[in-house]
């Protein structure tokens, strides 16, 4: 402290400081022409070192005080300074790569331009030795580090502390999360070296600090951070790390802070993808009565140059509906990209495929309980996503989610809370609602589809209509064809003709409710998507049932295609055959051919249609994610 009556003071130091005095809202760099500055209470000095000490207390800086009108000083105080680097680093550049920047660590930004680290959660299943599993054992759900791949999913953390020794010894370097951030990472350190057996669980779970111990030379320290929850209701994703520097004071006494540096990372969203993104792996379900259906998408896949998995009988238990049963997706960070297999909670036949056949190395799951009993809408044939779209100038560059509910009607059913929540926390594919639920099994692919096309906006909207098929079926009865039957070469069927079905005010009057429906939906769409009536094309289409019960394809309802490229695989609709050729079948050929797809229509009347299922619930596509990065997006 400054002796009683010292009314000025002169501050210098040593070559490895740099000084500057604040007075009366100006900041002077020393040396300066003032040599004595006024004892007051505005008057401040700072100072800073660029280069790290090579000794404790190796650079100083020398204060001497002043009375009024005295020469000499009546006192001297001096500052011994020892300069060190405290640092925590991560990929918030995004390069793929730990690098040191003069980014903002402790904030996370969404764009182009933006900034922070990724982390993934670890939900594959790396280790060799768990191939035999049956349980959902992931990568994440233990405190262990079996395999080097397991590492390489993880986001490393770098924690640089330079200077000399005696300072890290004397202090202690501590390395802590919040406590809501618990229960979302895990971080695994081995110290200087690199063998599996030697990384350790410091973080994470009941563990919310760790004591990092340099050993002599060692001025950086790896730590590898997984993540063990996906965002979702309270939980933004954001995740944040601090390292602290403490002073150790005399026994019995609270360590001192003195210096803190934090990172925020953001763990990666689950992403779908949609139709027209090109097919990887197509997977279809062998039940032992549909192997002209197997086999049809097995030509279908051999022409797109797709591999095919066929689930056996064994593994399915007679579940044939693995579109409903799972959802494709992907994890993405500047360092890695896999794909993750989203498990719908329906849990019939299937329940145990994904685990069994699907997760594995480099090959993530993530599920959703249901407290209640789930409904046919928690099924995943009711959970689709748009191509890229941008609606009155908003951008959805990875899609929208579309997903059907029971409104505008009250009550009804409705997708699980706990599947919702967690598809509208993942940000990137804002969700949207359709009416679903005047189906009997309420999905939005029994009425809606994606294809690729040339021109516009890179697709086609899809969309069944009783109007378009009516007005066909009107055209062929005024040219003629009214007595062409529905269903023929179906032996157990009625073959109503063109004639008994435009007579049937039943009919008329049930499709006239499902094309409202459907405008509905299309209303919504328009909408949401930033589409066009040049974007949509009707497909022709029939339903029966009732209000009450809902509705289902008349004849097999050829929205529920499967998209692999340019090809479709169009159930085959059985309908009136009129110069050799079926008219619903050729009206499609028309729409579609000319965007440059191929039709190819496969008979599931049968093993699906009859079920209320067709193609599309019958098959599902792993497809290449985007080119696009989630991160550059701005949701």
């Amino acid at each position: 402290s400054a002796p009683k009556d010292a009314v000025a003071f002169h501050v210098q130091g040593t070559p490895g400081v740099k000084l500057y005095v604040v007075h009366e809202t100006q900041s002077i760099k020393l040396p300066s022409s003032v040599g004595r500055w006024p004892l007051a209470a505005g008057t401040e000095v700072l100072l800073t070192m660029d280069t790290l000490s090579k000794d404790v207390g190796d650079e100083k800086v020398r204060i001497s005080y002043f009375r009024e009108g005295c020469g000499m000083p009546v006192g001297r105080a001096m500052l011994y300074l020892t300069c060190v680097e405290v640092s925590l680093d991560a990929d918030t550049s995004r390069s793929g790569a730990v690098n040191r920047t003069l980014l903002d660590k402790t904030t996370w930004t969404w764009g182009p331009d933006g900034h922070g680290a990724i982390l993934l959660v670890n939900c594959d299943r790396d280790d060799p030795k768990a191939k035999k599993l049956k349980d959902k054992t992931l990568d994440n759900s233990d405190t262990a580090i079996r395999s080097y791949a397991d590492l390489k999913d993880m986001s490393q953390l770098v924690l640089r502390a330079r200077g000399p020794r005696p300072i890290f010894t004397g202090h202690r370097l501590v390395l802590h999360i919040d406590y809501s951030s618990a229960d979302k990472v895990g971080v695994f350190y081995a110290g200087n070296s690199v063998a599996l057996e030697e990384y350790q669980h410091v973080l994470g779970g009941s563990k919310l600090a760790y004591t990092v111990k340099l050993s002599r030379h060692q001025e950086e320290s790896i730590f590898y951070v997984e993540g063990l929850a996906f965002p979702d209701v309270g939980f933004s994703g954001l995740v944040t790390f601090h390292v602290t520097l403490l002073e150790s004071p005399e026994k019995g006494l609270l360590e001192i802070p003195i210096f803190t540096d934090t990172v925020v990372f953001r763990v990666a969203p689950w992403i779908m993808t949609p139709n027209t993104a090109m097919p990887l792996e197509v997977f279809v379900c062998s039940v032992g009565d549909n192997d002209g259906f197997v086999e049809a998408v097995r030509a279908m896949a051999e022409e797109a140059k797709c591999p095919l998995t066929v689930c056996p009988l064994q593994e399915n238990h007679s579940d044939r509906w693995i579109q409903d049963e799972i959802e494709f997706g992907y994890i993405q960070a500047p360092h890695k990209t896999f794909p993750v297999v989203f498990d719908s909670p329906r849990d019939r036949g299937l329940v145990d495929f994904p685990i069994r056949r699907i997760l594995g190395p480099d090959f993530g799951y993530v599920a959703r309980q249901v407290p209640e009993h789930a409904s046919d809408l928690d099924s995943f044939g009711n959970l689709e996503v748009s191509p890229p779209v941008t609606v009155q100038g908003k951008e959805y560059p990875l899609g929208r989610i579309l997903i059907g509910s029971s409104f505008p009607r009250f009550g009804g059913r409705r997708m699980a809370k706990a599947v919702k929540d967690f598809l509208f926390a993942q940000q990137v594919q804002a969700p949207v609602e359709l009416f679903s639920d005047w189906l009997v099994v309420g999905h939005v692919d029994e009425f809606l589809s994606f294809v690729p096309a040339p021109d516009r906006k890179g697709f086609r909207l899809l969309l069944a209509s009783p109007s378009a098929c009516f007005q066909l079926l009107k055209e062929k009865q005024d040219e003629g064809y009214g007595e062409a039957v529905m269903f023929d070469g179906l032996e157990k069927e009625d073959k109503p003709t063109i004639n008994e079905i435009l007579a049937s005010e039943n009919l008329q009057k049930f499709n006239n409710y499902v094309q409202s429906c459907i405008n509905w939906n299309r209303e919504i769409l328009k909408r949401s998507l930033g589409l066009a009536e040049q974007d949509i094309l009707d497909i022709p289409q029939l339903f029966h049932g009732d209000v009450n019960s809902g509705a289902g394809a008349y004849f097999p309802d050829m929205v529920n295609m499967l998209v692999l490229g340019k090809h479709l695989g169009i159930p085959k609709p059985f309908g009136p055959v009129v110069g050799g050729q079926c008219c619903l079948e050729e009206k499609v050929r028309a729409l579609l051919e000319p965007l440059g797809l191929t039709c190819t229509f496969i008979d599931d009347y049968y093993t699906y249609h009859i079920a209320y299922g067709e193609v599309h619930c019958g098959t599902n596509v792993r497809r290449k994610p985007f080119a696009f990065k989630w991160w550059h997006m701005m949701p």
